[in-house]
C-alpha cells in the first residue's frame, strides 16, 4: 500500500501498488467501490501484468480518507488524484477507469494533461443523469437531499445495492457516496463527453455489448474514440467477463489503439 496527503487539511488517498515497467497504469473504481477489489485480476492478467499499476481509491472511498467536508465534485476528485499522482512521481500514464471513475479520468485528463496519456474508459458516464427515486445508483442517491440521506437513505440505498456492492460501498464516507452521486449526475461544464470528443490522447470505450449501442457512438468515432463492445457482461464489465475485458483493455492499450 501507499498513500499520499491531497488536500490542505492532510487527507490521504490510498492506493495498492504493483511494481513494473512505464508507462504506469493507474486503474480507478466506480461510486462505491474500490480498485483492489474491481482490478486486481485485471492488473495481473497475462494480456495486462507487467506495467507498474496503481489500483487507487478516489478520496472517500476504500482504503483513502473519508473526509466530511470535502465536496466531492468531479473536478475536486480529479485534482485530488492527480496529487496523489504526482506525489506517486507519475507521468504519461495509461487510465483505465470504471463507471464514475471513468468521468473522473476525463477530467483529470482535461485539467491535468501531462498526468495522462491514454484512456480506457469502462462503461463510463459521459452526460448529466435525472435524479431518480427509487434507482439503484447514483440518480437514486442524488433524489434525495443530503440530511435525509445521511439519516436514512443510505439504508435504502444499502438494501437497492445488494450484498456485494454493498461490501464496498460500505467503505465510502457517507457524505462521499452523497456527494460523488450527486455531482455525478450533474456533471461537468463542459460535459464529459465534450471534454472526452476534445482530447488529443488515444482513448477507448468499453460497453456491455447486451446494452445496445451507446448514445453518440458516430460522434465520438469521428473524434478518434474506439467504441469497443464486450460480450457477455454487464455494467461491471472487468467481474462479469475477465477474459474479455483483458483482450478489449489490452488492444485498447497497445500503440495500434484507434486514436
Amino acid at each position: 500500500m501507499r498513500q499520499a496527503a491531497v488536500t490542505p487539511e492532510g487527507d490521504r488517498i490510498r492506493w495498492v501498488e504493483l511494481p513494473g515497467r512505464e508507462p504506469s497504469r493507474v486503474y480507478v473504481h466506480g461510486l462505491g467501490a474500490t480498485s483492489s477489489v474491481y482490478f486486481t485480476q485485471a492488473a495481473v492478467h497475462p494480456l495486462l501484468a507487467g506495467h507498474r499499476s496503481l489500483l487507487i481509491d478516489l478520496l472517500g472511498h476504500g482504503i483513502s480518507d473519508r473526509p466530511a467536508g470535502f465536496d466531492y465534485t468531479l473536478e475536486a476528485h480529479a485534482d485530488a488524484l492527480a496529487a496523489a499522482l504526482n506525489r506517486a512521481g507519475v507521468t504519461g500514464a495509461e487510465v483505465i477507469a470504471h463507471s464514475m471513475g471513468g468521468s473522473v479520468a476525463v477530467v483529470l485528463a482535461a485539467r491535468h494533461p501531462r498526468l495522462v496519456s491514454r484512456l480506457v474508459l469502462i462503461d463510463a458516464n459521459l452526460d448529466p443523469i435525472p435524479p431518480a427515486p427509487g434507482a439503484m445508483g447514483s440518480s437514486g442517491i442524488a433524489a434525495y437531499a443530503e440530511p435525509d440521506f445521511l439519516a436514512h437513505g443510505w439504508k435504502e440505498t444499502r438494501d437497492l445495492a445488494g450484498p456485494e456492492w454493498w461490501s464496498t460501498m460500505r467503505l465510502a464516507g457517507r457524505e462521499a457516496l452523497y456527494r460523488s452521486a450527486v455531482h455525478l449526475t450533474r456533471g461537468t461544464v463542459p460535459t464529459m463527453r465534450e471534454l472526452l470528443l476534445d482530447l488529443p490522447i488515444p482513448r477507448t470505450y468499453l460497453l456491455p455489448e447486451a446494452g445496445g449501442p451507446l448514445p453518440g457512438t458516430d460522434a465520438l468515432v469521428a473524434a478518434g474514440v474506439a467504441v469497443v463492445p464486450v460480450p457477455d457482461c454487464g455494467h461491471n464489465i472487468m467481474l462479469d467477463n475477465p477474459e474479455g475485458f483483458a483482450r478489449a483493455a489490452a488492444a485498447a492499450l497497445t500503440d495500434g489503439a484507434r486514436r
